[in-house]
């Protein structure tokens, strides 16, 4: 389990599925897909921000 994932959900499209993180400062965004990316059959992310 990634530790700043909020909520995750399946999609149908471009993409298979979409997890909405949460991180205190932007710069932690890299560390956490960092470890998406890491998760066995995740072949690519792709990130969007909403800044709030």
């Amino acid at each position: 389990m990634v530790k700043s994932v909020y909520d995750s959900f399946a999609v149908s499209g471009q993409f298979d599925a979409v997890a909405l993180i949460e991180v205190k400062e932007l710069s932690a965004i890299k560390d956490v897909t960092t470890e998406i990316q890491n998760i066995k059959g995740v072949e690519r992310t792709e990130t969007l921000v909403q800044v709030v």
